[in-house]
C-alpha cells in the first residue's frame, strides 16, 4: 500500500513506520521533523494549513514516482498520528486548535481525495481519568468503548471532537475511518528503565487506568486496520492484555477502585483497559506485554 503517515517521528509514530516499511509497503511520512529512517519518503507539512495538507496528499511521494508517466499516484491509507501529544507543552487553547484543526483537514481531505481507509489517533484520556483536576475513577471497570468521554482538560477534549468529527466524514463517504484510543505508549527500554518504580509504587499509574501499550503492539493494530475492511467508523481501546503494576487485579481493586461497578471478572493481572473489541473486529493481538519476566 501506499500509505501518508502523519506524525511518524514521533513516539509512536516511528515504530508505526519501521513496521509497515518491513511489511513492504511505502510510507510517507508528513511531519514538522524527519524521520531518520532510509526507506521513509519525508515531507515537512504543517496539518493546521489545510491547503498543504491537500497539496501533500497530491503529491509525488520520491523521484521514481516520476518515471510511469502516469500522474500522481493515489494513497491507499492515511494513518494519522501528529498531535500536540499532552497538555502543559504549549497555551491549552493550543493544544485545541491544532489537534482539531490539523485532525479535521486531514478527514476533508481524504474525502475530497477519495481515500477509502483513515486510521487516526485518539487516546485513553478521552475517558477523563488521565488528566482530571484530582482524582477521578472511571464509571464501570474495565473501561471499554462504551464507557462516557467527558474529560475535562484540552487535549482530551481535542480527541473527543476529533472523534465526532471522523464520524461525520465517514457518514458523507462511507470510508472506514478507525480511532484509536491509545493507551500510555512504553518503548522496549522503558520496561526497565520505568516499570520497577510502577511495582513499587502502584498508585503512579492510577491516571492511566493501570494499563499500557507496547510501541510495537501499537504498530500490529495498525496493520489489523489496514487489513480489515468494510468497518464504517469504529474506535477501538488499544492497550496490552496485563495491567502495568505488580500487584494483583483483586489487589487493584481494593485499593484505588472500591465501590466501582464492575462489569465481568478479571484475570490475575489482566488489564482495566479492556482491548476485546480490537481482538474481536480486527483480530489485534498483542505479542510484547512480556513486562513482568523483563524486569
Amino acid at each position: 500500500m501506499r500509505i501518508f503517515m502523519t506524525g511518524g517521528s514521533g513516539k509512536a509514530g516511528r515504530y508505526t513506520v519501521d513496521h509497515l516499511i518491513s511489511l513492504g509497503h511505502q510510507v510517507t511520512n508528513a511531519d514538522l521533523v524527519p524521520l531518520d529512517h532510509p526507506e521513509v519518503h519525508n515531507i515537512k507539512v504543517d496539518l493546521t494549513d489545510a491547503g498543504q495538507v491537500l497539496n501533500a496528499l497530491h503529491a509525488y511521494a520520491d523521484f521514481h514516482e516520476l518515471e510511469p508517466g502516469t500522474g500522481v499516484p493515489r494513497y491507499d491509507a492515511i494513518v494519522h498520528f501528529a498531535a500536540v501529544p499532552r497538555i502543559l507543552l504549549v497555551p491549552d487553547n493550543e493544544t485545541y486548535r491544532v489537534n482539531v484543526l490539523s485532525t479535521y483537514n486531514v478527514l476533508d481531505a481524504a474525502a475530497k481525495y477519495g481515500i477509502r481507509k483513515v486510521i487516526f489517533a485518539s487516546s485513553e484520556t478521552t475517558y477523563g481519568v488521565c488528566f482530571a483536576d484530582g482524582e477521578v475513577k472511571p464509571e464501570y471497570i474495565p473501561v471499554d468503548e462504551e464507557h462516557p468521554t467527558v474529560p475535562q482538560d484540552s487535549y482530551a477534549m481535542s480527541k473527543v471532537v476529533n472523534e465526532v468529527t471522523a464520524k461525520s466524514f465517514q457518514a458523507r463517504t462511507g470510508a472506514d475511518i478507525y480511532g484509536f484510543r491509545i493507551n500510555n505508549v512504553i518503548e522496549p527500554h522503558e520496561y526497565a528503565e520505568n516499570f520497577p518504580a510502577f511495582v513499587k509504587d502502584p498508585a503512579l499509574r492510577r491516571r492511566n487506568i493501570f494499563a499500557y501499550i507496547d510501541a510495537r503492539d501499537l504498530a500490529q493494530m495498525v496493520e489489523c486496520c489496514l487489513n480489515t475492511d468494510g468497518l464504517g467508523y469504529q474506535v477501538f481501546n488499544v492497550s496490552n492484555d496485563d495491567s502495568s503494576v505488580g500487584i494483583t487485579s483483586a489487589e487493584v481493586i481494593e485499593r484505588f477502585y472500591q465501590g466501582v461497578p464492575q462489569k465481568r471478572d478479571l484475570g490475575t493481572y489482566e488489564t482495566f483497559y479492556a482491548n476485546d473489541k480490537a481482538k474481536r473486529l480486527v483480530g489485534f493481538s498483542p505479542k510484547h506485554g512480556t513486562w513482568r519476566s523483563e524486569i
